[in-house]
C-alpha cells in the first residue's frame, strides 16, 4: 500500500490539528479522567476527519479504507492513548455496520450527525461475563409489536458516559449462538438505561468507560441494523476495521516512545558519557524501531488485501496480536532507559506504558486472536480453515 500526495496531506492536517487542538489540552484531560468529547467531536466532524471512509450522501468523504489507516496512524501523535481511542470507537468501531448495512432513514437518523460530530457514538458489545467471548453475551432484546424491550448490561464501554446513542448488539431469538443476535442503535436518553459506575483504570485515563444497565428499554425495531440474526456476523466484520485500526494507531505511539527515548539518553550521563552512546541502548532501540517496521509493513498488507475485497480476519488479527504485544514490549524498554525518571506518573513514555497495556486486552484479547489464526491454520483441534 502507497500513500499518495492525498494521503499525506490528510495526515498533515490532521496532525496540525492534534498540535493545536488536542495535545496542549492531553495533562488536563488525563487528569479530569475524561475529554470534552462533543466539544471535539464537533471540530472534528467540522474538518471532515470523522467520515474519513463513510458515504458521501451522509457527510463522509467517500475515501477508500486506506484513509483511515492513514488517520489512525496519524493519531498515534496524541500524547496519550485514551483521545484516539475514543476517536477510534467513532470513526471505526461504532459505525462501519451502520453504514454499510444501515437503512437509508437509520443512516440519516444517526450516522450523519455522528460523521459532522453532532453526536457521539459507543459500541455495546462486551458485558460483565462475556468480554472476548462475543457469542456469550446475554444481553436480550425481545419483541412487543413495533418495538425491541432490551433488558442487560454492557461493560466496559469507551465513550458511554457522553455518548448519544449505542451500536447494541443482543440476543433478540433463540437460535444457536452465532444466529441470534442483532445488532441495534440504541439512543442513550431512552428511559430504562441507566450508567451503573464510571470505571476508574490504569491508563487510558482521558477516556470515559463505563458499566451501563438496560431495565425493559423500548426502542422501534426499526433501529435494528440490517437483517435480524445477523449481528454476529455484522460485528464480526466489524472487528476487522476495528483490528486493523488499532494496530495502525499504534505505530506512530510507538515510534514516538522511541523518538523521545533516544533525545532523552543523548542528553543523560552516565559514567562520563551520553546513555546512547551504550552499544546495548543504541542496539536496543534499533530491534525495537524494526518490529515497529514490521507491524507498519503487516497492516498495510492487511489493508491492501482488504480493499481488494479479500476476507483479511487472520491478518488484521495477527496485526492485532503483534500490536498489543509491542505495545507492551516498546514502551517497557524504553522506560528502563529513562531510570527513575521513567517511573514517575507524568513522563510520556511511563504514559504509554500505562495506556498500551489495553492493547493485549481489548478488541479482542492476545489469546483470542491466537485462536483466529489458529483457526486460519487448521490448527485448532477438530477444526479447519
Amino acid at each position: 500500500m502507497q500513500f499518495t500526495h492525498e494521503h499525506t496531506e490528510l495526515q498533515r492536517n490532521l496532525k496540525r490539528f492534534i498540535d493545536s487542538e488536542i495535545n496542549p489540552n492531553i495533562d488536563a484531560w488525563e487528569a479530569s479522567e475524561m475529554f470534552p468529547a462533543k466539544e471535539l467531536f464537533r471540530k472534528m466532524g467540522a474538518l471532515g476527519f470523522l467520515g474519513i471512509s463513510k458515504p458521501v450522501e451522509y457527510g463522509g468523504l467517500g475515501l477508500d479504507y486506506s484513509y483511515s489507516v492513514a488517520m489512525a496512524e496519524t493519531l498515534g501523535h496524541i500524547n496519550c492513548g485514551g483521545v484516539p481511542m475514543a476517536i477510534g470507537v467513532q470513526t471505526d468501531m461504532a459505525t462501519p455496520a451502520l453504514a454499510r448495512f444501515g437503512s437509508g432513514a437509520l443512516r440519516e437518523q444517526f450516522l450523519a450527525p455522528a460523521i459532522s460530530g453532532d453526536a457521539v457514538a459507543c459500541v455495546g458489545v462486551s458485558e460483565p461475563g462475556a468480554g472476548s467471548d462475543v457469542a456469550a453475551i446475554k444481553t436480550v432484546a425481545r419483541k412487543d409489536g413495533d418495538d425491541y424491550i432490551i433488558n442487560g448490561s454492557k461493560m466496559w464501554i469507551t465513550n458511554s458516559l457522553q455518548a448519544d446513542w449505542m451500536c447494541l448488539l443482543a440476543n433478540t431469538s433463540d437460535d444457536p449462538a452465532h444466529r441470534n443476535k442483532s445488532l441495534i442503535i440504541v439512543p442513550m436518553d431512552t428511559k430504562g438505561i441507566s450508567v451503573g459506575k464510571k470505571i476508574r483504570k490504569i491508563g487510558m485515563n482521558s477516556s470515559d468507560t463505563g458499566l451501563i444497565h438496560f431495565d425493559d428499554v423500548r426502542v422501534p425495531q426499526r433501529y435494528r441494523i440490517g437483517e435480524e440474526g445477523k449481528g454476529f456476523t455484522y460485528q464480526m466484520m466489524q472487528f476487522q476495521e476495528e483490528r486493523m485500526w488499532i494496530a495502525a494507531s499504534n505505530v506512530q505511539t510507538m515510534n514516538n516512545c522511541i523518538d523521545a527515548t533516544i533525545e532523552y539518553a543523548r542528553e543523560r550521563k552516565l559514567f562520563g558519557s551520553s546513555l546512547v552512546d551504550n552499544q546495548w541502548v543504541h542496539f536496543k532501540l534499533a530491534e525495537l524501531k524494526t518490529e515497529v517496521e514490521c507491524l507498519r509493513a503487516l497492516t498495510y498488507r492487511a489493508c491492501e488485501l482488504y480493499l481488494a475485497g479479500q476476507d483479511v480476519t487472520e491478518l488484521a488479527s495477527m496485526a492485532k496480536l503483534k500490536a498489543g504485544r509491542l505495545a507492551r514490549i516498546v514502551p517497557d524498554a524504553c522506560l528502563q532507559f529513562w531510570g527513575g525518571m521513567g517511573f514517575t506518573w507524568d513522563n510520556v513514555v511511563s504514559r504509554f506504558y500505562r495506556d498500551g497495556r489495553l492493547g493485549s486486552i481489548g478488541g479482542g484479547a492476545d489469546e483470542v486472536m491466537l485462536g483466529i489464526i489458529c483457526k486460519y491454520m487448521g490448527t485448532l483441534p477438530g477444526r479447519k480453515a
